[in-house]
């Protein structure tokens, strides 16, 4: 019981604080976005996934919160079709979008005269579609989940839980579930391959920057590192913490799922690694990112 609720006291600490940093670091952005004259292309991909990380705290802090406190009339079945619904979505967006940052960043860095170069968007509009492309591809991957949730009241014991024991998945018909994980996997795998290979050009040009460097400029000028360098090892470091929670999530699950006996340590791990990303990411950009240091030293 003490086990409980020193657990359930730390999961809302750190997703009430993390989702206060996503939403200082989103609305920050927003402020930046509408500020500049030139829209900054990389900040319309920061904006959604500040967006996306503060909507899958949300989604899934407020099944645990109900699951905590008993709160088994605050949701009704509608409620928790929209709430498991949009965590999966923010989920799916969450890989896309960094891995779309990743590949931004990479092409902003590359040289002039590569080729890379040409694909690079002209304005922040441009991106526009593509982000919408991305919310309409997850809200596709993820349609058949709304039909086969419900509030853990209206079932027995015997289905199969999820989000904190309160909102369940009905038993599906097989053919339509695989469908739907092939689809997911589908995604993450092909998310993941070009996030891998953007983040692998950005290393080699990142350490033939540094070999230039070394071969061209002062010791005084060593200590000058270019922002566009500065932002490339931010992504990386982003990239390297999602590709971290990530699979660090899909091995637990495995565990949990082919474990005969639930521990409540590895599910609690799980759970903790499910959100990481979105718990990381705002103070990732907060101590990486010069403009947003200056908004929190005048607060």
């Amino acid at each position: 019981m003490v086990l409980n609720l020193v657990k359930d006291a730390i999961f809302m600490f750190l997703t009430g604080l993390s989702t206060c940093g996503n939403i200082f670091v989103l609305v920050n952005y927003i402020y930046m976005f509408g500020g500049s004259e030139k829209k900054p292309i990389h900040l319309v991909i920061l904006i959604q996934l500040a967006f996306t990380n503060t909507l899958m705290l949300f989604s899934r802090g407020t099944l645990r919160t109900i699951a905590s406190f008993g709160l088994r009339d605050l949701l009704g079945d509608i409620g928790c079709k929209t709430v498991v619904y949009l965590e999966r979505v923010a989920r799916g967006l969450s890989i896309c979008t960094t891995s779309l940052l990743t590949v931004v960043q990479a092409i902003s860095i590359s040289p002039r005269a590569s080729r890379w170069r040409r694909l690079q968007p002209r304005s922040a509009w441009h991106l526009l579609p593509l982000l919408v492309f991305l919310w309409i591809l997850n809200s596709f991957i993820s349609m058949n989940l709304p039909f086969y949730i419900k509030k853990g009241s209206n079932i027995n014991s015997s289905e199969i839980s999820t989000s904190g024991t309160y909102c369940y998945f009905l038993p599906q018909n097989l053919t339509i579930r695989w469908i739907f994980i092939a689809l997911m996997v589908l995604r993450d795998a092909v998310f993941q391959g070009v996030m891998g290979g953007a983040s692998s050009y950005m290393v080699f040009l990142l350490h033939k920057h540094h070999q230039q460097v070394l071969h061209l400029q002062t010791s005084k000028l060593l200590h000058r590192t270019p922002p566009e360098v500065r932002a490339a090892k931010s992504v990386l470091l982003l990239m390297l913490c999602f590709l971290f929670f990530y699979w660090a999530d899909f091995l637990i699950s495995l565990y949990t799922t082919f474990s005969l006996q639930k521990h409540p340590i590895a599910v609690s791990a799980q759970e903790f690694m499910t959100l990481g990303f979105s718990i990381f990411c705002p103070f990732v950009l907060l101590h990486r990112d010069r403009p947003l240091k200056q908004c929190t030293s005048l607060l």
